[in-house]
C-alpha cells in the first residue's frame, strides 16, 4: 500500500526549481499555467488518471499551483502531494517560496486540519480551569502516554486557561489506558483524578461503572485526523500534534487571539 508522508524539504525544493528549469518534464507540458481555481474538466481528468495509477488513495480535490504544469492534490483529507497533468509523475513533500522562504505545502496542510473549536464536545472532556480560564485549548491526551505527561508538566503551573482533556487511549500502544481513562471519568472529582495520575502517577481507585465518551471521542479524533497523543486544539481552530513546550504553547494561544 502507497503511504503519503513528507519528503525532505531540500529534495522537494530541488524537483520544483527543477520543474521550472526548459528542459524538465513539468516544464515540457505545453499546458501553460492557470490563474486561480482549475477547470472542472481537467481536475477531473487528473483525478482519473491519479486513480489508475495510486487505486488505494482518496482523491479529494485537484488544484492548480504557482509552477506551470503543476497540480496540488489532496489525498485522504489531510495530505497534500503533486503532480503533473498526466499523473505520471507524483511529489511527495514540500513546496517552497523561496521569496518569502514560507511552505506552501505546510500552510495548505494546516488549513485542511483546522478543527472548528466551538463545535467541539466540551461535555465530553475533562475541564480544568486555571486562573480566570479566559484562555481556552483542548487536548486528546492517553493517560500512559509518555508525551501527554511530559505535555501536562508543561500545562501545570499555566495561568488563566481552560483546558478541555478528552480521553483518547490508545488500546494498540498502551493496553491498560482504556480501563485508567474510565476509572478518571467515573471519579467523582475528574479534573482531579487525571491532575492526580498525570503528574503523580496515582491510579483513581473504585471501579469504573459508568458510561464513558470514549467511543465517541475516538471517532471524533479519527474525523480530525488525529492518530496518536497527544494532539493539541486551539481557539482557531489550529491542531498542534505532540508534547509542544509552554513556551510555544503561550505563542499558540496568543496567535489564536
Amino acid at each position: 500500500m502507497l503511504k503519503f508522508g513528507r519528503a525532505s524539504a531540500s529534495i522537494a525544493v530541488t524537483l520544483a526549481l527543477a520543474a521550472c528549469l526548459p528542459n524538465s518534464t513539468v516544464a515540457a507540458d505545453k499546458t501553460v499555467a492557470e490563474k486561480g481555481p482549475i477547470k472542472p474538466a481537467l481536475a477531473e481528468e487528473i483525478k482519473k488518471k491519479l486513480a489508475e495509477r495510486v487505486p488505494n488513495a482518496r482523491i479529494d480535490s485537484v488544484n492548480t499551483t504557482p509552477i506551470p504544469g503543476l497540480y496540488e492534490v489532496v489525498v485522504n483529507k489531510r495530505n497534500v502531494v503533486y503532480v503533473d497533468r498526466d499523473a505520471k509523475y507524483l511529489l511527495d513533500g514540500e513546496l517552497v517560496d523561496l521569496t518569502t522562504r514560507k511552505s506552501l505545502t505546510e500552510s495548505r496542510v494546516a488549513d485542511l486540519r483546522k478543527v472548528d473549536f466551538a463545535s467541539l464536545p466540551f461535555d465530553d472532556a475533562i475541564k480544568v480551569v486555571k486562573g480566570k480560564g479566559e484562555r481556552k485549548l483542548a487536548v486528546f491526551s492517553d493517560p500512559d502516554c509518555p508525551f501527554c505527561k511530559r505535555l501536562e508538566t508543561s500545562l501545570k503551573d499555566m495561568d488563566n486557561v481552560t483546558i478541555y482533556t478528552f480521553l483518547y487511549p490508545l488500546a494498540q500502544l498502551h493496553p491498560d489506558a482504556h480501563r485508567k481513562s474510565a476509572l478518571v471519568w467515573c471519579s467523582a472529582d475528574r479534573a482531579a483524578a487525571w491532575t492526580a495520575l498525570m503528574l503523580e502517577n496515582k491510579v483513581p481507585e473504585g471501579e469504573a461503572k459508568c458510561d464513558t465518551p470514549m467511543t465517541k471521542i475516538a471517532a471524533l479524533a479519527e474525523q480530525f485526523g488525529i492518530s496518536g497523543t497527544p494532539g493539541i486544539v486551539f481557539p482557531n481552530g489550529k491542531l498542534v500534534p505532540g508534547a509542544i513546550p509552554r513556551e510555544q504553547i503561550e505563542q499558540e494561544l496568543g496567535a489564536a487571539k
